[in-house]
């Protein structure tokens, strides 16, 4: 009785067609990248933009008042004139039509028309950005610069690390306008080093960017001083140590990096407290920006430049947020990986 000869595996198998990978754009691909932390933070961010705007037009459109009243003014009016506005302003529709019609303009970009310039506010706002920006800027530079320089020196020294607690605390529980009038007092009237008020170069600056970047770096050096701390106590550090590295090049270069794990966290609130802040700030300091026409638009009561500084505030967090908890994945792998397991 004839057996087959048997096929060699080696043959066997590669005569067995290998099954192809799955293309990029394949749908597993796609359910993957839709549980990925990325697209998470991307969903997230668009559902708070939804909310925010939601939550602007309904507190506008709810609130105690009638709009064609703020628009008429101190004008004698009519019904026939009230029903006039009520048209070319889009009230008399019902109140969801114009809801959906004004989330549509949002999305294209348009804010509409303020009531009392009668001008775009998508210009009117954006043209007050920047200065609002640098002035962010700046005081985002103060808070690292004070922050590190605070938690490095510090750090792991017990007089040292106490004296610098007394600090931060009393900086934390400083509101930033007090702080902004008591440089005012000491630097500008008293010793007239810097300007006053207005916004003419670098030395109008300092001020205002001290004031409202001491406080937030307080709260960052504060949690930079107690990781730095952990890490030294690390047997990493004990090995650094070995190699005859130490004091300032160990906390710079080895225990640093691992104690900006934790401040990065607080990177979102950091920027979201600083804009908040600079708002403030910037009518303190008598500086352009969207502090003066926030200002202006609630107490003449401009309900669309007030919906249009909302939302672009909104977006300005939840963009920076998106970055810095895409940041923190970045940094550290283990998150990413866990999450990608989930």
């Amino acid at each position: 009785m004839n057996h087959p000869s048997a096929v060699p595996v080696a043959v066997r198998d590669a005569a067995s067609p290998t099954p192809a990978a799955p293309p990029a754009s394949s749908p597993a691909a796609w359910r993957r990248w839709l549980r990925s932390p990325v697209a998470t933070r991307l969903a997230t961010g668009v559902l708070v933009l939804w909310a925010a705007v939601t939550l602007s037009f309904a507190a506008v459109h709810l609130a105690p008042g009638d709009i064609v009243s703020i628009l008429i003014g101190e004008q004698l009016s009519t019904p026939q004139i009230e029903a006039a506005i009520r048209q070319e302003w889009g009230l008399d529709e019902p109140l969801p039509l114009q809801y959906l019609h004004y989330l549509g303009r949002v999305l294209h970009g348009d804010f509409g028309r303020s009531y009392i310039l009668n001008t775009d506010v998508a210009p009117l706002v954006i043209g007050q950005l920047w200065p609002t920006l640098k002035l962010t800027g700046a005081a985002l530079v103060v808070t690292l610069v004070f922050a590190v320089g605070l938690a490095v020196l510090t750090a792991g020294r017990r007089w040292a690390g106490r004296a610098a607690s007394g600090v931060e605390l009393l900086l934390a529980s400083t509101p930033s306008f007090w702080l902004g009038i008591m440089l005012l007092f000491v630097f500008s009237f008293t010793l007239k080093l810097f300007p006053v008020a207005g916004d003419r170069g670098f030395a109008s600056l300092v001020l205002p960017a001290l004031s409202l970047g001491l406080a937030q770096g307080a709260v960052i050096g504060r949690v930079l001083r107690q990781g730095i701390e952990r890490a030294l106590d690390e047997p990493y550090a004990l090995t650094v140590r070995s190699w005859g590295i130490g004091g300032l090049a160990l906390r710079v270069r080895h225990a640093l990096r691992h104690a900006a794990l934790p401040a990065v966290t607080l990177a979102g609130w950091l920027v979201g407290g600083l804009l908040s802040g600079a708002v403030i700030t910037e009518q303190v300091f008598g500086r352009p920006g969207l502090g003066k026409i926030t200002v202006d638009a609630v107490l003449s009561k401009d309900m669309p430049v007030i919906l249009a500084i909302a939302i672009l505030s909104a977006a300005i967090y939840v963009a920076l947020s998106t970055a810095v908890d895409l940041l923190y994945l970045l940094i550290d792998p283990r998150l990413r990986d866990r999450r990608a397991r989930h």
